[in-house]
């Protein structure tokens, strides 16, 4: 029987990457390089990343494809309605990066209320008890209240992580989240999440409907001090109304994974705003978040051989 073709449009782990190759004849094209459409009409799957959008126009292309694998968690690049239409199953790693997510946020809230300075030689007394003195922390995590703006996988798992810090906790979702998953947190609405959060992180999905979800409104809300975090999608905060937020009120902070677009450009209106921090979307860049993503192929393969996937949207 001849082994299927799969299309790797994006970057694996070497492992998974391997282990694929080992069953199917796997071709590592992205679009717009030559030899793409080619190889698309040939493929039996596909397994992609962040930046392959697949939609109808992807699809048309690859006549011969059963399923798209989405080496990842969102699915805000993958067109499912149509994928269903054509009948490609798609699967994705729901679970691969959380924990690495909420070990970058919960460095991000360390970061924000705790000035660090490593020494590269002996001070003077005087200099060394001047130091202490400067970079003492005005505040401890255990003193402030967490919200937390969606309590997925992830968000309740920053939650875990404050409680056990001795943070005060409050979250807002659109779902109702029973009493024994909520990690502790307490339920409240936007508004009130926005009113008493000293520490405010994002992590709704990557749905259409929450493009600009974070707006004036919500900003105009905030404490004149909070920190802000973003690290679910670049599109769900409005950021014209996050820039003018953070130039009016000095001592807040915001820290954004990620952005619309990505990469940025010069142009890019959160630039150069003082008290925003910019990080390119490296959340879920560990070695082993990396290669959980990658083990997609294990489910690409299950539908494949006529098995029923682990995780398919």
């Amino acid at each position: 029987m001849a082994r299927p073709v799969v299309i790797q449009t994006e970057h694996l782990d070497d492992e998974a990457a391997r282990w694929l190759a080992e069953r199917c004849d796997v071709i590592a094209l992205g679009p717009g390089q030559a030899g793409f459409n080619d190889a698309m009409a040939r493929a039996d799957a596909a397994v992609v990343r962040t930046y392959t959008r697949v939609d109808g126009a992807f699809l048309a292309r690859g006549p011969r494809l059963r399923v798209v694998g989405r080496a990842g968690v969102g699915l805000d690049n993958i067109d499912l309605d149509a994928c269903r239409a054509r009948g490609v199953v798609v699967v994705s790693t729901p679970d691969a990066n959380t924990s690495a997510v909420i070990e970058y946020v919960t460095a991000w809230m360390l970061d924000a209320t705790r000035p660090r300075l490593f020494l590269d030689g002996a001070l003077p007394a005087e200099r060394w008890n001047a130091l202490r003195a400067e970079l003492r922390a005005p505040r401890q995590l255990c003193e402030l209240t967490l919200g937390i703006w969606g309590l997925g996988r992830i968000g309740s798992g920053v939650a875990r992580v404050a409680r056990a810090l001795g943070m005060t906790v409050i979250y807002h979702d659109l779902l109702h989240i029973p009493v024994p998953v909520r990690s502790g947190a307490e339920p409240v609405s936007r508004a009130e999440l926005c009113q008493r959060a000293d520490i405010l992180t994002v992590h709704v999905d990557g749905r259409p409907g929450n493009a600009g979800l974070v707006g004036p409104e919500d900003f105009d809300l905030m404490k004149p001090g909070v920190v802000f975090m973003n690290t679910s999608r670049g599109f769900v905060i409005d950021g014209p109304a996050l820039a003018r937020f953070m130039a009016a009120h000095p001592g807040a902070m915001a820290l954004l994974d990620v952005h619309e677009p990505e990469p940025f450009g010069p142009g890019y209106g959160l630039l150069g705003v003082p008290n925003v921090k910019l990080s390119p979307h490296i959340a879920s860049a560990t070695a082993m978040a990396q290669r959980n993503m990658s083990w997609v192929v294990r489910d690409i393969w299950r539908v494949l051989t006529g098995q029923e996937p682990m995780h398919q949207a």
